[in-house]
Order: C-alpha cells, then sequence, then structure tokens
C-alpha cells in the first residue's frame, strides 16, 4: 500500500501540536490529496546519485536511536529502481551498531543534503544488511572501482515514503572539486593576463635596449 511521507511521520502527538501551532490543516491536505511518496520520480534519482555523503538513523533494542554518517565518492548509493536502494558497508570501526540494530528493527530514516543548492531530501524505509554468498551479486553491483576501500556488506533499503524538505536555514557549503569548477574560468584567466604581463615586460625590456 502506498504511503505518504505524513502518515508514517504525523503520530498522534504530532498532529496534536500542529493543531495547536496552526499547521494542521496544511498537512492534513497533504496526507489526503497529495500524491503517495514511495515511488522516485527522475528528479530524486538525479539527486540522490549525485550524493556523496548522507546521514541515516537506526533504532536499537533499548530503544535508543543511532545516528551514523555514511559517506564515499560521488554515486556511491545506488537507485537500484523507483522504490529500491543500495549502498556499500566500507570497512571502518567494526562497532556493527547500525547493523545490528538492523537485526532488531528494520526501519531506518535517511537525510540527504545538496548544501550549494540548499536542498534537501527525506526518506523513510526497511533496510536488510546482505552479507556472505548473497552479498557477492550485491557487491557488484555497488563497487567503484576506482575507490579502493573494501566492502564488508551491503544495505539495500526498501523505501516506504519520502519527503522534500524545508531548504532554509542551510549554510552552503562546498566540495573541494565544486570549488575548483567554479574557479576555473577565473584560474584561466588569470593565467592570460600574467602571460600578457609577462610579454609586455619582454617588449618594454626590449625597447629600453635599443
Amino acid at each position: 500500500m502506498p504511503h505518504s511521507f505524513g502518515k508514517l511521520a504525523f503520530t498522534p502527538a504530532v498532529k496534536q501540536l500542529q493543531e495547536q501551532h496552526g499547521s494542521r490543516r496544511q498537512y492534513e491536505r497533504m496526507e489526503s490529496q497529495g500524491v503517495p511518496q514511495d515511488k522516485l520520480t527522475s528528479m530524486e534519482i538525479d539527486f540522490l546519485q549525485q550524493r556523496d555523503s548522507f546521514y541515516w538513523a537506526t533504532t536499537g533494542s533499548n530503544g535508543w536511536p543511532y545516528l551514523q554518517h555514511r559517506g564515499g565518492p560521488k554515486g556511491f548509493l545506488k537507485v537500484i529502481d523507483d522504490h529500491t536502494l543500495a549502498f556499500a558497508d566500507f570497512s571502518g570501526n567494526k562497532q556493527y551498531i547500525s547493523t545490528g540494530n538492523l537485526q532488531t528493527d528494520d526501519r531506518v530514516a535517511l537525510i540527504f543534503v545538496d548544501y550549494p543548492r540548499q536542498a534537501r531530501l527525506k526518506i523513510l524505509g526497511h533496510a536488510r544488511a546482505v552479507e556472505g554468498d548473497e552479498a557477492r551479486e550485491w557487491i557488484t553491483r555497488t563497487k567503484d572501482t576506482h575507490y579502493p576501500a573494501r566492502i564488508d556488506r551491503v544495505f539495500v533499503i526498501q523505501i516506504e515514503a519520502y519527503d522534500w524538505n524545508c531548504p532554509q536555514h542551510i549554510t552552503p557549503r562546498y566540495t573541494e572539486q565544486e570549488i575548483q569548477k567554479t574557479m576555473e574560468p577565473i584560474r584561466i584567466q588569470i593565467q592570460k593576463l600574467e602571460s600578457e604581463n609577462e610579454s609586455l615586460r619582454e617588449e618594454i625590456a626590449r625597447l629600453r635596449s635599443k
């Protein structure tokens, strides 16, 4: 059954607070009339394929949530189809908190942020860790041959719902690659000016030597 983000996230306590603060009517319309947000469109797919990091949350058997950063080369998160994501679990500190939490509660929440464009996407879903012989095919599908990290397992996520979050209060930040791309025309112009200056200096020196 298709789910909207609100149907999963807006618990009775949340709805009560929305009512108290005047936003319930707006979100009620979103729940009843909005398009089910359980299948990715081309816009979400393109956005996800450009990410080089995200955060995801799991919940332990003791009820405590655990938030973890995941990163890799751009596109390390693979969009398998319009409701399935997968990414390689690179070898790390061997705490296994997220992996262990999924054994008792497979629900996950993810947030992806594009800082330069001040955009963020939230996803709710069910995740499982694929290991052993079953992981071979998944490792092939998620491996980046240009990234040398060792893969321990693959996480596969079935999307239940997603939502584009408000862009307010996102501070624009840029990666080294993004800065270099932006600065490239300026770098070329500086090189051109330096070359012209050098030619002028040589011409002045030549005229003075006569």
